[in-house]
């Protein structure tokens, strides 16, 4: 056993009390403010979740904010060129469409620049909607999502557990029609679910092996498939095909990797401690097992937490049957509990 020099440990009591007491040195011009990897951004404000996130300001994020393309040609990608193909050049707007109580004039007038204060977004958000993006990879989903379709999301989840945040979550994104306003949406990378006359299309992206049901995304998507982790290897969490009804249709899908789901878990921890309205369950029958329609309007207007795609629109079926929400919710309750913001009753 190591132990610490005589004195040592009060003197490291007595440096945390400094910095509790704002003793800390004063910074200097030019100082660097240090980030460590795992912080989202919410008004301006950094917040940690303890996974890895790349946010759009850094090498190799996403940037939701743009104009451009973010992939093909160069000079092919600034808006005179993409005009003809989408329907105006920003992809999120302001959260003001169908708030109950709606923005007072001077609200308006405060926000409209983007001059949110995080007492009046956490008066707002109160949804964490859940898609999987049916492209198999974060960045293909950016592809498709910014620059072909002209829509928007907060935040990307990647096969190997990498979030990527796109805006900052004061913004609008387009994501979830009627909950925008309200809501914090996340595409989770997957192929997604399938019907049983087309489930045969899942079998190019998956393959059993000792180990269980090994991702493997198609050769026609290149070598260059934007996964930070090197020579990274997906999983299935489960390892057989899930088979549930969606929206009264049977679907089968495979399960998301365990990385996705611990920082899932992680970044659920943090939005519901950020965002003290968006309470830490999911939609629920009576028995406790999942709702698996799209909530009634009434239902879906007084509902706080997680939802899925599905939940919103009768035209959904994300994040789908083999999403494991007693996993994500229940290790975000824990999370939370060892944080000391929730008591063993729940929220």
């Amino acid at each position: 056993m190591i132990h610490e020099p005589f004195g040592l440990r009060p003197l490291r009591s007595l440096l945390g009390l400094l910095l509790m007491a704002g003793l800390a040195p004063a910074a200097e011009v030019g100082d660097a403010v240090p980030r460590t990897g795992d912080e989202i951004v919410v008004c301006g404000q950094l917040f940690h979740t303890t996974t890895p996130v790349v946010t759009w300001m850094d090498p190799g994020g996403y940037d939701g904010y743009r104009i451009n393309r973010r992939f093909g040609p160069f000079e092919e990608s600034d808006w005179d060129q993409i005009k003809d193909q989408l329907s105006e050049p920003a992809r999120y707007n302001l959260r003001m469409k169908g708030l109950e109580p709606p923005l007072t004039a001077e609200q308006i007038e405060q926000v409209r620049g983007g001059g949110w204060s995080m007492e009046q977004l956490q008066e707002v958000v109160d949804q964490f909607v859940m898609h999987y993006d049916v492209c198999g990879t974060s960045k293909v989903c950016f592809k498709v999502l910014h620059d072909q379709r002209g829509l928007s999301v907060h935040f990307m989840l990647d096969i190997d557990g990498t979030i990527y945040q796109t805006l900052d979550l004061k913004e609008r994104a387009w994501h979830a029609t009627s909950s925008n306003s309200r809501s914090i949406g996340i595409e989770i990378a997957q192929i997604g679910a399938r019907s049983a006359r087309s489930r045969h299309q899942l079998d190019e992206w998956y393959e059993k092996d000792d180990r269980g049901m090994r991702l493997t995304i198609p050769s026609r998507f290149g070598d260059d498939l934007g996964i930070r982790t090197p020579d990274f290897v997906g999983y299935a969490a489960k390892p057989e095909i899930v088979v549930g009804e969606i929206q009264k249709t049977e679907l089968y899908q495979y399960d998301f990797t365990p990385q996705q789901y611990e920082a899932l878990t992680k970044l659920t921890a943090t939005l519901c401690r950020v965002f003290p309205k968006l309470t830490c369950q999911y939609p629920a029958d009576e028995t406790g097992r999942i709702i698996a329609d799209k909530l009634p309007d009434a239902q879906l207007r007084d509902y706080h937490g997680l939802l899925g795609h599905y939940h919103i629109q009768t035209n959904k079926t994300d994040p789908g049957p083999a999403f494991d929400w007693q996993r994500v919710v229940g290790g975000a309750k824990r999370l939370l509990y060892t944080a000391g913001q929730l008591d063993t009753a729940g929220q």
